[in-house]
C-alpha cells in the first residue's frame, strides 16, 4: 500500500477543500489594488500617479483610463530597458534577479522580460495550487509518490550584466523548492545540458531507471523526446519504460493538433492538463476533469482586462488601437474573443500577452487559448483564429485517418490571386489535392466568413505534406529546440519565403 502517497493525497484533499468558495472578482480587485500599493513609488508608478488612482472611487476605471496599453516593443523601449540596465525602481520595487528571455513565435531576436522574486513566488504558488488541485482528478495513491519529468529549457542561465537569462521554464526548474527535488526528472545534471539533441538523448539512455507517474512541457518537444526514449530503447510504446506514467501537463499551445499523433506513444490512456504558463507568468490551468478549459490564476499576483477581439481595436502587428476598450472579469461574456491584458508583479502594466481566449465558464473563470493576435489569419477576410485552423486540421485527421501533429500556412498571392496554402507536418502518404478539398469543404462549412471570403478573393487552398521533423529543424535553425519554442501556425509572406526555401533544401 503507498502509505505516503495516501497521507499526501489527503493532504492535497483537505487543501482543495478548504480553498472552495473562492471569488474571482474580488479576487482580481484586491490584486489590482495589491499591485498599485506595490508599485506606486516606482518610477512607473510616479508617472501614471498611482496615489491618485488607489484614492478614486473607482480603481478599476481609473487605472484604465490613466495607463495605456504596453506590447513588448513599447515597454521594453520606455521602461524595461532602464531595467535591463540596471536602474532600481523602474516598473517594479528592485531590480528583478532574472530575464526571461523569450523568442516566442515571432522571430529570432530574444524578448527581455523581467522576473522578479515577487513573480517566482508567484510562480511556485501556482505550481502548488495545480497540485492541490489533482485531487479533483481520479487518481491513485500511489501516483503521488511517482516522479515527475518536466521537460522544459536549460537550467544552464546566462549571466547578463549580473543577472541570469534563459527561458521561463530554465528559470522555473532552477529555483525549484528544496522538497520537490526528490520527484524531479531529469534531475539537476541533466537540465543543464543546453543542447537539446544531447539532453533528449541522456535522457533516452536513463529513462528506464526513473519510475515516471508525470509528464509536463511542451506537446511538440515532449514527442520528439518520447519517440527518442521508445527507439533508443527498442520498445513499442512508453508505458513499457514508465508503466506508472497516469497524467500528461500540457502547455504552450493547444493539444488538440498533437492529441492522435501523441497517443499513438502510449500503451494506455493518460490524464491530459492543460496549463498556461508564459514568460510573463503563470495564468491558468485545468483544475477539473471533462474539460479542456483552464481556471485564470485569479488571487496570485496577476490583474487580468480583455480587449474584445475585433479587426477595428487590433492593428496589423498585433498592438491595439489607442481606443480599444478593455472590460473586467465581471464583464465578459462566454463564447466571445478577447485580448488578454494583463499587469504583474513582474512590473508589466496593462500588457499584451499576444493572446487571444474565451471564456467557457464565466462563474468559475476559465478560458480557453483561441489563438494569437498576429496569427489571426484575415489576409482576405477569412477570419481563421488558431483555434479554427487547429479544429480544421483535427477534422483531417479524422476523415483521412492520418497524424497531423504540426501546420503551418499562408493566405500566399499566386498569380490569380490568394490561396491559403497549407505546410502539414504528417509521415503519412495522403493525396495533396484531396486533402485540400477535404480543407476547404470543412472551413465553409465551418466558419461563414470563410466561405464568403472563398466567393471573392480568396481563390482556394493548396496544400503540401513534410515530415514532422521538418518543423522540428526549422526550429532549431530559427531558434532553439526544446523549452518554450513555439511553431508559428500563421506566417506572413516574407516569412513564409524563408520557410519555403528552407523546406527545399531540406527536400533536395
Amino acid at each position: 500500500m503507498a502509505i505516503i502517497g495516501s497521507i499526501i493525497k489527503g493532504f492535497i484533499e483537505a487543501r482543495d477543500t478548504l480553498s472552495l468558495g473562492s471569488n474571482p472578482v474580488q479576487e482580481q480587485q484586491k490584486e489590482l489594488q495589491n499591485l498599485l500599493s506595490q508599485a506606486k513609488n516606482t518610477q512607473f508608478g510616479k508617472h501614471f500617479d498611482f496615489e491618485s488612482i488607489l484614492a478614486s472611487e473607482d480603481i478599476t476605471k481609473a487605472f484604465a483610463k490613466s495607463v495605456p496599453y504596453f506590447d513588448y516593443n513599447k515597454i521594453s523601449k520606455e521602461w524595461w530597458k532602464k531595467v535591463i540596465e540596471g536602474e532600481q525602481n523602474v516598473t517594479w520595487p528592485g531590480t528583478p534577479d532574472f530575464f526571461a528571455l523569450s523568442s516566442g513565435t515571432t522571430g529570432k531576436k530574444s524578448k527581455r522580460i523581467p522576473v522578479t522574486k515577487d513573480m517566482l513566488s508567484s510562480i511556485k504558488s501556482a505550481g502548488i495550487k495545480q497540485i492541490y488541485a489533482l485531487s479533483n482528478f481520479d487518481l491513485p495513491s500511489d501516483f503521488f509518490e511517482k516522479e515527475i519529468m518536466m521537460l522544459g529549457s536549460s537550467t544552464d542561465l546566462e549571466q547578463h550584466n549580473g543577472r541570469k537569462e534563459g527561458e521561463i521554464s530554465g528559470i522555473s526548474a532552477s529555483n525549484i523548492p528544496f522538497w520537490f527535488k526528490k520527484y524531479y526528472k531529469p534531475g539537476d545534471e541533466i537540465a543543464q545540458i543546453d543542447d537539446w539533441d544531447n539532453r533528449v538523448l541522456k535522457i533516452a539512455k536513463e529513462a528506464k531507471n526513473w519510475d515516471i507517474g508525470a509528464l509536463s512541457g511542451i506537446p511538440s518537444w515532449m514527442e520528439l523526446m518520447l519517440k527518442k526514449v521508445i527507439d533508443y530503447n527498442d520498445v513499442e510504446h512508453i508505458h513499457e519504460i514508465w508503466p506508472n506514467l497516469q497524467v500528461y501537463t500540457s502547455g504552450g499551445v493547444a493539444f488538440d493538433p498533437y492529441e492522435k499523433s501523441f497517443n499513438a506513444l502510449l500503451g494506455k490512456p493518460i490524464q491530459v492538463i492543460d496549463t498556461y504558463l508564459a514568460s510573463e507568468g503563470f495564468l491558468a490551468f485545468q483544475d477539473r476533469p471533462n474539460t479542456t478549459a483552464m481556471k485564470l490564476i485569479t488571487d496570485n499576483g496577476v490583474y487580468f482586462e480583455f480587449v474584445p477581439f475585433k479587426p477595428e481595436y487590433v492593428n496589423q502587428d498585433g498592438s491595439l488601437t489607442n481606443d480599444a476598450p478593455s472590460i473586467t472579469l465581471d464583464q465578459v461574456k462566454e463564447g466571445e474573443d478577447y485580448v488578454l491584458i494583463i499587469s504583474t508583479v513582474s512590473g508589466a502594466w496593462r500588457y499584451i500577452i499576444g493572446d487571444t481566449i474565451e471564456f467557457t465558464d464565466v462563474k468559475r473563470a476559465e478560458i480557453k487559448i483561441t489563438g494569437r493576435t498576429k496569427f489571426f489569419l484575415n489576409t482576405v477576410g477569412s477570419q481563421l483564429s488558431v483555434n479554427k485552423l487547429n479544429d480544421a486540421v483535427k477534422h483531417l485527421e479524422e476523415e483521412l485517418d492520418i497524424k497531423i501533429p504540426e501546420y503551418t500556412l499562408c493566405a500566399k498571392r499566386f498569380d490569380d490571386g490568394f490561396y491559403h496554402t497549407w505546410y502539414l507536418g504528417s509521415d503519412s502518404l495522403v493525396d495533396s489535392e484531396k486533402t485540400a478539398e477535404v480543407l476547404d469543404a470543412y472551413l465553409k462549412s465551418a466558419n461563414k466568413n470563410y466561405k464568403v471570403a472563398r466567393s471573392k478573393a480568396l481563390e482556394g487552398v493548396k496544400v503540401h505534406f513534410v515530415s514532422q521533423n521538418a518543423f522540428a529543424e526549422w526550429s532549431g535553425a530559427n531558434k532553439k529546440k526544446g523549452g518554450q519554442v513555439k511553431m508559428e501556425r500563421v506566417m506572413g509572406e516574407e516569412k513564409f519565403a524563408e520557410w519555403e526555401d528552407f523546406v527545399s533544401q531540406k527536400i533536395s
